[in-house]
């Protein structure tokens, strides 16, 4: 039988700030039975210069992206609903209606996934370390409920992991304020956002707040910090690889 292979793209906040979000997907990929190819000729997805409207730059990093994950017709693998939005659904309006690059875009656009959505139905559940009791308060991006539609997914994971509680904050389907470069340009009001919602996913008391996007866990663990709370903020990988005793989170 020929093996099972994945590309994974990495994103920037996880190579830069999370590694080990990237090293828990590739183990809850390989325990699944994939072969894992990590490109190093990755780079940013390009999502900050197209929201900011440099058109240009943008597609460059699009074409990079697509000639790196384009050797191989398998699935590319992104742990962040927000980078995989940015891949299959804006890199083929980056490029002229039929167009070879464009056909290049729609092309790795049905190969894209987000991890979670593409592991719920794959991880083999009977597997799962010995594990205490956790209550947990999830945090579903804009991203993953809005352009990826995995939010769901998320939710549903969770419910299939042993000794799990999940919270879902009271007005979860609003932003976190972070927002990619709206946090930016409109610090002020992305901080009461942020604010908000961090008070939201705190009211069960969580041992750990869990979501699939790290600019979210970046922006609600960092407010919680210049709170003075050291609340656990985990990315959803590395909270299932813990269940399954393979976490390389700290």
């Amino acid at each position: 039988m020929p093996e099972k292979q994945v590309y994974l793209f990495g994103t920037c906040l996880i190579d830069v700030f999370y590694p080990a979000v990237g090293l828990d997907a590739i183990s809850l990929l390989e325990l699944c039975g994939y072969h894992v190819i990590f490109p190093q000729t990755q780079t940013c997805c390009g999502q900050p210069p197209y929201n900011s409207g440099h058109t240009e730059p943008a597609t460059d990093v699009a074409r990079q992206t697509i000639s790196t994950f384009s050797a191989k017709d398998i699935p590319l693998i992104v742990p962040s609903a927000s980078c995989a939005g940015m891949i299959k659904y804006h890199y083929p309006s980056l490029f002229p209606e039929n167009s070879k690059e464009h056909h290049q875009a729609k092309a790795l656009s049905t190969r894209t996934f987000e991890l979670i959505d593409f592991l719920v139905d794959r991880l083999p559940f009977d597997k799962q370390a010995e594990n205490t009791a956790c209550k947990v308060s999830l945090h579903t991006s804009c991203c993953a409920q809005r352009e990826m539609n995995v939010a769901h997914t998320w939710q549903a994971i969770l419910g299939k992991l042993n000794n799990i509680e999940v919270h879902l904050p009271v007005q979860a389907d609003e932003c976190c304020g972070f927002g990619g470069t709206f946090a930016i340009k409109s610090p002020a009001i992305s901080a009461v956002m942020t604010q908000d919602k961090c008070q939201h996913l705190l009211k069960s008391e969580p041992d750990a707040i869990v979501s699939g996007d790290s600019g979210c866990l970046m922006n609600i663990g960092e407010h919680l910090k210049f709170e003075g709370k050291n609340e656990h903020c985990l990315h959803l990988a590395s909270f299932i690889a813990q269940r399954f005793g393979l976490s390389h989170a700290k």
